[in-house]
């Protein structure tokens, strides 16, 4: 690893991504769809609980799983698909009204151990696997630019999965019906959730694509996969400042990363975080430099290691990252994550 990292030619990376424009451009493509019946003041608890802005989709999702179960909407898809409603559903179905925990963290309700602070989970899937399904947005102020999917017992990467639930949730069920074969008793049941989905997401004019136009356009803007897969969008300007890439490929740095996890004893570990200190120092230079999306790059594939020995440096690059990007309540979730990070206790609203 010699001299400083260099920035991405424009040929790669296009240049003039602003925040403002992600979340305009996710605005204009959801103009379309109808208002749902979900009344003002549970969006307004909604949104002030988790404080971010939640899309159409998800008050749809909830009047047609209240379409399909009356007595208990949560649970609506659990015999069919194996998916629980959670996290913002929550607060529809007034369960954060009977909480057991007198004061629940809505950020890490249902947050699983590789959800980095951009994922926010929305329905719950296989416990032994910790799947679970929910919105990714780039920026804290802006809608969700697609749906994703991820298996915690499994690792950090996130699936995309259209930009809607109702295409998520289709594209969940054709994978269902694929693993299962054709066990006729199921295969009617998911038949007739199918043509149920397909009808709404038509009505309301929900595209049901796994990549959509959108999606395919903020591709563009993504600077780098990073761990997850998923990848991050930080503002380059015309001459390219903004984002420079770290001086390790994702292999090199997974191999430095295993190195200082499985460090026999901390005198080898401290030898072994030696590659890591000079990448710190680089982000000090990009930092200084504007260009900000390095320190986020490194802070975040850390974070989707997932070893407890990276939390000091986590703590370091992220938060300042999130602040430099005007990001501020994704810092404030990394932090409150990082805090009481496991695979146990998700569900806030249960006695902690």
């Amino acid at each position: 690893m010699t001299g400083r990292a260099k920035r991405k030619p424009k040929s790669i990376q296009e240049s003039g991504t602003g925040n403002g424009e992600l979340k305009k451009a996710r605005t204009d493509e959801s103009k379309a769809v109808p208002l749902s019946k979900v009344d003002s003041e549970l969006r307004d608890e909604t949104v002030r609980l988790y404080k971010l802005q939640m899309p159409e989709d998800l008050y749809h999702f909830w009047d047609f799983c209240e379409e399909l179960c009356a007595d208990n909407p949560c649970g609506a898809l659990k015999d069919t698909l194996g998916l629980q409603l959670v996290g913002p559903f929550d607060i529809l179905a007034g369960a954060h009204k009977n909480s057991k925990n007198p004061q629940p963290n809505f950020h890490l309700h249902w947050r699983y151990i590789y959800d980095p602070p951009e994922f926010q989970t929305i329905l719950q899937g296989s416990e032994d696997s910790q799947h679970h399904i929910g919105y990714y947005r780039d920026t804290p102020d802006s809608l969700p630019v697609f749906v994703g999917e991820n298996e915690a017992k499994k690792g950090c990467t996130i699936t995309q999965m259209g930009d809607n639930l109702f295409a998520a949730v289709l594209l969940y069920l054709l994978k269902k019906r694929k693993e299962r074969g054709s066990k006729k008793a199921e295969g009617v049941a998911l038949d007739s959730l199918e043509a149920k989905l397909r009808d709404r997401a038509e009505t309301l004019g929900l595209s049901l694509e796994q990549r959509t136009k959108g999606m395919k356009q903020r591709d563009k803007k993504v600077v780098t996969k990073t761990f997850h897969g998923a990848g991050i969008v930080v503002p380059v300007d015309k001459n390219d400042v903004g984002y420079r890439e770290l001086p390790e490929t994702d292999a090199g740095l997974k191999k430095i990363c295993k190195a200082i996890a499985e460090a026999r004893n901390d005198e080898e570990r401290i030898k072994a975080f030696g590659p890591l200190q000079e990448m710190i120092t680089f982000v000090q230079f990009a930092n200084d430099e504007c260009d900000y999306g390095m320190g986020y790059e490194l802070g975040i594939d850390l974070f989707c290691y997932g070893s407890h020995y990276f939390h000091k440096v986590i703590k370091q690059l992220l938060p300042m990252a999130y602040s430099l990007l005007k990001r501020n309540l994704f810092g404030e979730i990394l932090e409150a994550h990082l805090s009481s990070r496991s695979h146990d206790n998700l569900d806030q609203l249960s006695a902690h």
